[in-house]
């Protein structure tokens, strides 16, 4: 079997019967390509059943030092390899003793990076940015609102559709990852920007996309970030902003403001609470409004506070004395 079919077998069978997204399968099918092409330009025609796990290791290592890949991004890769090789394993395709992924070491996990996120001046400044006086003004408000406000992916927000959307509820239904659904409460600032905007663009039948582009085609995940960074440079907001940072954003300004990780993890759409549990965070500024409001300024009297106007001399350890 040759390795198109392998990896036509792998993502259009294994990986699209667990509900996986269309972009998550175009980064397994990139991942399993360039496997393939370092292979062969490494080894020559060897078709994937022909491997060794020496020949996976020598792959990880070129991912190391070729490429300068970090861990994140080598555990990435190695994921995708070892899944792939199982799946095959799995589907009977591929002899147990045959896999050459199974003799693999668990590799370092990649250190997990503190989110960066938004001040709460630096969000207002970025809401207010977009114009409200045109249809696609008020449509990148209400898409700004709606990420910050819900801290839905822009995937999600993507593929709402008309339907998705109940105004008079106050809630969007949202389909995350691995398909999994969630309705999200929307409150009345988020909610007015999305009824300005339904009412500039006009009504649609209920499966239309919600957003749509000047040409009234559906807005792509790519078009969503842009329009994220347009309008943070307009805002003059002096970090890198994505509508994931706003996602970031979202669940710390909640944590800050007092709400469970429960809640927070349901809003958010994760599976384990542990996901949720990176936002237990606090910034460099956290810590240092922290320690302003420690009482011992104002506790801790020095000498110089007692005795104002007072020099003192300067106190001097006598030498030890000789026996």
């Amino acid at each position: 079997m040759k390795w198109a079919c392998w990896i036509d077998l792998y993502i259009q069978t294994h990986c699209t019967a667990r509900g996986l997204r269309a972009s998550t399968l175009a980064a397994y099918e990139t991942c399993l390509a360039q496997f393939r092409a370092w292979v062969h330009a490494r080894l020559g025609d060897v078709e994937p059943d022909a491997l060794h796990a020496r020949d996976l290791l020598a792959y990880v290592e070129h991912l190391r030092r070729d490429r300068g890949n970090g861990d994140s991004a080598v555990g990435r890769h190695v994921i995708v390899i070892r899944n792939f090789y199982r799946a095959l394993v799995a589907m009977g395709h591929l002899d147990p003793a045959d896999n050459p992924a199974a003799p693999l070491p668990p590799l370092k996990a990649a250190r997990r990076k503190l989110p960066v996120v938004l001040k709460e001046g630096e969000m207002k400044r970025l809401l207010r940015a977009p114009e409200d006086d045109t249809v696609m003004g008020l449509r990148d408000r209400a898409l700004l609102q709606l990420l910050y406000g819900t801290g839905a992916r822009a995937s999600e927000v993507t593929a709402l559709r008309e339907r998705d959307v109940d105004l008079v509820g106050a809630t969007v239904h949202v389909r995350g990852k691995g398909g999994h659904e969630r309705v999200l409460p929307l409150n009345r600032s988020v909610r007015a920007a999305l009824e300005a905007y339904r009412f500039a663009r006009g009504d649609r039948q209920p499966h239309a996309s919600f957003f749509v582009t000047r040409l009234r085609r559906p807005m792509t995940r790519g078009g969503v970030y842009e329009r994220v960074r347009t309008w943070a440079r307009r805002a003059r907001l002096a970090v890198r902003v994505s509508p994931h940072r706003l996602r970031h954003t979202f669940a710390t300004h909640l944590v800050r403001a007092g709400v469970g990780l429960v809640t927070i993890r349901d809003l958010l759409g994760h599976r384990q609470l542990t996901s949720t549990q990176l936002y237990l965070h606090v910034t460099a500024q956290d810590l240092r409004d922290a320690a302003d409001r420690h009482p011992i300024a104002r506790l801790a009297e020095t000498v110089a506070d007692l005795l104002p106007g007072i020099r003192l001399p300067l106190q001097r350890v006598p030498p030890p004395r000789l026996a």
